[in-house]
């Protein structure tokens, strides 16, 4: 009876640990592939406007491949020189990802952040496209 109720109370918790370093390192690849990808797609765009758009679908898509709701996570995305679609301009994309404690119930929309998690990717803007 001891052994079985030691057990359950050891066991529990582990389990829990588990899974919750588990969703984090799946956030953390989550958002490197989605600054990775918003990036490339950045670059690739003929304006800023259809560029801005690309790229947060690009982050949407990646961080719902990994399971992550998109309205966790922010992006921003910075240009040097500031002219970010000119040849030879380095694009910058940050994805950051608010990743939500495993079964812990919340009220009103909001949830317990496990961490938060961060990414960026640079990528230079082609002479020819």
């Amino acid at each position: 009876m001891e052994f079985t109720f030691l057990a359950l109370l050891l066991m529990v918790p582990l389990v829990y640990f588990i899974i919750t370093i588990g969703q984090m390192q799946g956030g953390s690849f989550a958002v490197v592939g989605a600054a990775d990808q918003a990036a490339k797609v950045y670059v690739a765009q003929p304006d800023s406007t259809s560029a801005q758009a690309a790229a947060q679908q690009a982050v949407a898509l990646a961080l719902a491949d990994f399971g992550h709701s998109p309205d966790q996570a922010s992006m921003a995305t910075t240009c040097d020189p500031a002219d970010c679609l000119a040849p030879g301009t380095a694009v910058t994309v940050t994805v950051r990802l608010s990743i939500p404690l495993p079964f812990v119930p919340f009220q009103d929309g909001v949830r317990l952040s496990a961490i938060e998690v961060e990414a960026a990717a640079t990528q230079i803007v082609g002479r020819f496209r």
